[in-house]
């Protein structure tokens, strides 16, 4: 690959700044003494957007060029990193964590297809090489990810020297970052072809083209990816939110303390996500999916019937290494089943993040009902899925 990857690759690490809604919402319910249905409604405000704007992002994404996009969701990203620094109430919170969603639905739905571009002019078209780039991007998004855990908790033991941000300190270090990725970006030359013929330029009218690019889902395929990315992106965005929590409930941790486990997820998640960008180019990306639902399968076994420090950490870190591949392997399968729709499909795909509402959710109003074991049994749910997916596809031969 050329030099103009890097500024790419930087902005896969602002993409990773949405992870950390999973530790803000357990400082944020300690702060402020909120049950898990209120707390997990940031982690679920921040991927609903996803829901709303992606496909209308991937319409004008065909007007503006995806470069101009990835551009917009940076500023967009960057605002939302300042608000929190001086929000004292939980809606100031709210506010800064929707335009944290709407900015990474931007970027996820435009990311992606830019990679595919630089990725096109590089080297030959294929599913497993374009997922292993993929997956090398995820590898920079985790590292944003794991970070934001121990950022956090170094903020909120040692106030003199972070200006008496607490925890909250996270965010001007990341905004800081996220100033120099989007001037690597803008500095960057990207020739990419989004030019519409009056067929496409009529799709992209609002209606008219949310029709087209809902139509879409009407192939077997995409709608079995867009579920499948619903359910990964549930177990990320729920495990990210719940392994603090069930530490706490089992061996009576302080979030300071029980915060780490995002972070063991994360970095087990990273080291996932570059293994994986090595061995999807020497091994079918389809035979890797399947090794890592099964491992998923065995994570939250192990979330479920662990009682010692070490048997949840082991089970979190497990996960990690499961969930750092599927999404580079179902996008890379969507975006190739629609040739000349990649930015539909990338729309639809992302809209697929809305998993990252519907499994809090669902997770905090089963954690309050029967404790964390509820939610446990909601991320083994999306366990279950991934595998009849992997099965139903191979099965009818579409991968």
């Amino acid at each position: 690959m050329n030099k103009k990857i890097i500024p790419v690759m930087m902005c896969f690490f602002v993409m990773g700044f949405v992870d950390l809604v999973g530790i803000a919402s357990n400082y944020v319910k300690a702060d402020m003494g909120l049950s898990d249905s209120v707390a997990n409604l940031l982690p679920s405000l921040v991927f609903l957007w996803f829901l709303l704007f992606a496909v209308p992002t991937s319409l004008l994404m065909n007007r503006i060029g995806r470069k101009r996009m990835v551009l917009l969701s940076l500023v967009v990203t960057l605002v939302a990193m300042v608000l929190p620094i001086f929000a004292q109430h939980f809606w100031q919170l709210l506010i800064a964590f929707s335009l944290l969603g709407i900015g990474n639905t931007l970027l996820q739905t435009s990311l992606n297809p830019l990679v595919d571009t630089l990725h096109s002019s590089m080297s030959a078209k294929s599913t497993s090489s374009l997922a292993s780039t993929l997956t090398f991007g995820q590898f920079i998004k985790a590292i944003a990810s794991f970070m934001a855990p121990i950022i956090a908790a170094w903020g909120a033991t040692t106030h003199a020297n972070t200006l008496g941000l607490g925890w909250r300190v996270l965010f001007p270090i990341y905004m800081a970052i996220g100033v120099i990725a989007t001037l690597a970006l803008y500095w960057t030359e990207i020739k990419e072809e989004f030019a519409q013929s009056a067929e496409e330029a009529a799709a992209s009218k609002v209606f008219d083209g949310l029709a087209a690019a809902l139509g879409l889902l009407k192939k077997p395929i995409l709608l079995m990816c867009f579920v499948a990315i619903i359910c990964h992106v549930g177990i990320d965005v729920g495990i990210n939110t719940t392994a603090p929590k069930i530490l706490m409930e089992r061996l009576g941790w302080t979030i300071e303390k029980a915060g780490y486990a995002t972070s063991i997820y994360f970095i087990f998640r990273t080291i996932g996500c570059l293994a994986g960008s090595f061995i999807m180019t020497r091994i079918k990306d389809w035979h890797f999916l399947v090794v890592s639902i099964v491992l998923m399968a065995l994570a939250v076994a192990g979330l479920l019937i662990g009682t010692t420090q070490w048997q949840l950490y082991a089970a979190t870190a497990l996960m990690g290494l499961a969930n750092s591949n599927p999404f580079s392997i179902i996008m890379a399968r969507a975006l190739h089943a629609v040739p000349g729709k990649e930015n539909e499909a990338s729309g639809l795909m992302i809209m697929g993040l809305f998993g990252g509402t519907l499994f809090p959710i669902m997770m905090g109003v089963a954690s309050d009902w029967v404790g964390q074991v509820g939610a446990i049994a909601v991320l083994a749910i999306g366990v279950a899925y991934l595998f009849v997916f992997w099965m139903t596809c191979k099965q009818t031969d579409k991968v």
